[in-house]
């Protein structure tokens, strides 16, 4: 078996629109429960959950034997925390808080071994190339990198044809959140200026030649955004899916609590 291919790269680079589920619940019990669901890819959140390198770890390892295709958000654009993301096996990351071409380069050279790149090289105790035994990791390696990055400020907006420009960039993923408190509108993805702002930055990303991608839980707008043209669309949270799904079933018997009675979050 190969276990090196990534398979997201290869279906996004075909343009074949691939539908994900986030992770927050830290456990690679619920993950492998997920990834039996058929979602394509399974987003493993390091910057909004309490994730650390062994629980990555714990997710992958429940991940692996199914065809959904783990993604990485580590909490920042920081080249430790990507080389030991790496070694574990991660092969496509989203990288947060990307707001220039610079920052998109720096980590797309935190994914590569030298010349390409600053990666440190120590495959013989790294997961990512089953302790040496795929013998050419080493070689192949670096083009099975899958890069993300996050545009989710004004700023960004404003420099995304040069981040999408950067080789080495494999897709460009709004996060409706961040953007919108950035543009005044907390909470509210779905207020008209920031609809417009997505729907500009979609059409932009797919101009480019790179796959587009968000994360949006109303489900006729994110198919409107697949119909934009966007590639990569997550459309649930574990979090999110637990919670209103135990508070529906408790209420259903009248044991809603008061504060459990606030609607559920618009914020994508």
């Amino acid at each position: 078996m190969d276990q090196l291919t990534n398979r997201f790269k290869q279906v996004l680079k075909a343009g074949q629109p691939q539908i994900g589920l986030w992770l927050g619940l830290c456990s690679g019990y619920s993950a492998e429960i997920l990834a039996g669901t058929g979602f394509d890819w399974l987003l493993i959140d390091g910057e909004h959950a309490p994730n650390d390198i062994s629980t990555i770890l714990a997710q992958l390892q429940g991940i692996a034997p199914y065809p959904s295709q783990p993604v990485v958000r580590p909490a920042w654009n920081d080249p430790v925390m990507i080389k030991q993301l790496l070694d574990i096996g991660v092969q496509t990351l989203l990288l947060p808080m990307i707001q220039n071409a610079e920052q998109a380069h720096q980590a797309v050279r935190a994914t590569r071994y030298p010349p390409s790149g600053i990666r440190g090289v120590g495959s013989a105790l790294a997961r990512a190339s089953r302790w040496n035994r795929i013998p050419d990791y080493l070689s192949r390696a670096n083009d099975e990198m899958c890069v993300l990055v996050q545009v989710e400020t004004r700023e960004a907006l404003q420099n995304l044809p040069e981040i999408a420009a950067v080789e080495g960039v494999d897709g460009v993923f709004i996060g409706p959140a961040d953007l919108s408190a950035d543009m005044g509108h907390m909470g509210n993805p779905q207020h008209p200026e920031v609809k417009a702002a997505i729907e500009q930055a979609i059409v932009q990303i797919k101009a480019s030649g790179k796959a587009a991608g968000i994360l949006m839980t109303h489900v006729d707008v994110a198919q409107h955004y697949l119909d934009l043209g966007a590639l990569f669309v997550a459309v649930g949270v574990d979090t999110t899916l637990l919670t209103e799904a135990a508070n529906a079933l408790a209420a259903s018997f009248g044991k809603i609590r008061e504060e459990q009675r606030i609607p559920s979050s618009n914020v994508y």
